[in-house]
């Protein structure tokens, strides 16, 4: 709606009147952000008899009509959080966005089909469940743990929950965050119906012992003579303070349940390295191992890359699958069309040759690490009978020692005797 200009609508047989108006500052200033001076309002008209009907239920059916429709609009966003030196200011914000438009779901998910349906039930009951979380008495958040090797589907797995559920994806970068404070800003400001991510949590931040602490500069680089420059390069030096009990008080704590409807996804590569406080059911509520291709998986990628359902060499391929280990990731690109020549067999049988090369590299890896356990076993054999023969060795000499030195008393006294 353009300002000055009216809109009819009519509610139960009633007419009213909309108009857009601002108000503008009556003096002229030079301001840095123009738009707060501007006071933006809606004026209502009615008559006066209709008031009740219009004060008690036109205003609650608009707001609601304004909200439905605005779901249907409702654009999804992938946010990412920016530093905390530019959450101040004209038309900054705590979050970045963009439009999220990423086309993987739960069909095109290649894994265990028992898996991923127990996946799908499980979100569906979550998103159903504000009644219950209630009645339970339980924040109404649920948490996931995806873990295992680079490449096996742990980032579309988060794009598939996404598109499943209608919701928003915040991308949490920890390293960005400087203290505690700010990490509880930073979820405070996030809406409901949204999936907040922090990925390789294990390298994310020193939240495990791990992660290995930033060189630190020579120093012999120029100082910036502009105070506000200065201020800035001594903000980006400063190393995050979060704390692994901070990051439990956001996501588990009393803090935890301003705001509903969300899910806290953590994904790694190493699930070991992880404090066991961090990922315990209550926060973790669902550990899902998303490890290497399995049949079942590899079926998903034939029907999605090659149309097909069956074929001669799926035997072949299934057998092989289950001698060797491949990512998803390794299988997808080997059944990829690499030009317009490429057809079903031509694929299929350049996936054959990598999973028989992959298998002949796994085997010789394991001759390798078997020749050098072998060697150092033997090395280590070695040294301990250097060490035994040096003892037998020092022993004998002490014994020969003190024979020498009980022969020669033996002789003196002899010597003595006889004279």
């Amino acid at each position: 709606m353009d300002y000055n200009e009216e809109i009819t609508d009519e509610f139960q047989g009633v007419k009213v009147w909309w108009s857009a108006n601002r108000t503008l500052p009556k003096t002229q200033r030079i301001s840095w952000y123009p738009n707060d001076d501007e006071k933006k309002y809606y004026r209502l008209t009615v008559h006066k008899r209709h008031r009740e009907l219009i004060t008690q239920s036109y205003i609650s059916h608009v707001m609601m009509e304004g909200k439905e429709i605005a779901t249907r609009k409702r654009q999804r966003k992938l946010y990412s959080n920016n530093p905390s030196q530019n959450w101040y200011g004209y038309r900054r914000s705590k979050w970045s966005n963009v439009l999220f438009e990423h086309p993987a779901t739960f069909d095109t998910l290649a894994m265990d089909a028992k898996l991923k349906e127990e996946i799908k039930n499980d979100l569906i009951k979550f998103s159903k469940g504000k009644d219950y979380y209630a009645r339970i008495g339980k924040a109404w958040k649920r948490g996931y743990l995806l873990y295992g090797p680079p490449g096996t589907g742990k980032s579309s797995m988060i794009a598939a929950m996404a598109n499943l559920l209608d919701y928003d994806v915040y991308d949490l970068e920890l390293t960005a965050v400087k203290e505690n404070t700010e990490l509880r800003r930073l979820l405070l400001d996030t809406s409901s119906k949204s999936i907040i991510v922090i990925e390789d949590i294990d390298c994310s931040i020193d939240l495990t012992g791990q992660r290995e602490k930033k060189k630190e500069k020579d120093g012999n680089e120029d100082e910036p003579s502009d105070p506000v420059t200065k201020r800035l390069k001594e903000e980006e030096k400063k190393e995050s303070k979060v704390t692994l009990s901070g990051l439990l008080n956001c996501i588990d704590g009393l803090w935890s349940s301003c705001g509903g409807e969300r899910i806290i996804v953590f994904t790694t590569n190493y699930v070991e390295k992880l404090d066991p406080a961090l990922i315990r059911r209550g926060r973790m509520d669902k550990h899902i191992e998303l490890s290497y291709c399995c049949f079942d998986a590899f079926k998903v990628f034939a029907k999605n890359y090659l149309e097909i359902d069956s074929h001669s060499l799926f035997g072949e391929i299934e057998s092989l699958l289950g001698e060797t280990n491949m990512t998803p990731a390794d299988v997808a690109e080997n059944l990829m069309p690499k030009s317009d020549y490429d057809d079903v067999e031509t694929c299929l049988k350049r996936l054959v040759e990598a999973l028989k090369d992959a298998k002949e590299e796994a085997k010789k890896k394991a001759e390798d690490e078997a020749r050098l356990k072998a060697e150092k076993e033997e090395e280590k054999q070695k040294q301990k009978s250097v060490k035994e023969e040096k003892e037998q060795s020092g022993k004998d000499d002490k014994e020969v020692k003190e024979n020498g030195v009980a022969l020669e008393a033996a002789e003196v006294k002899e010597n003595g005797v006889a004279h």
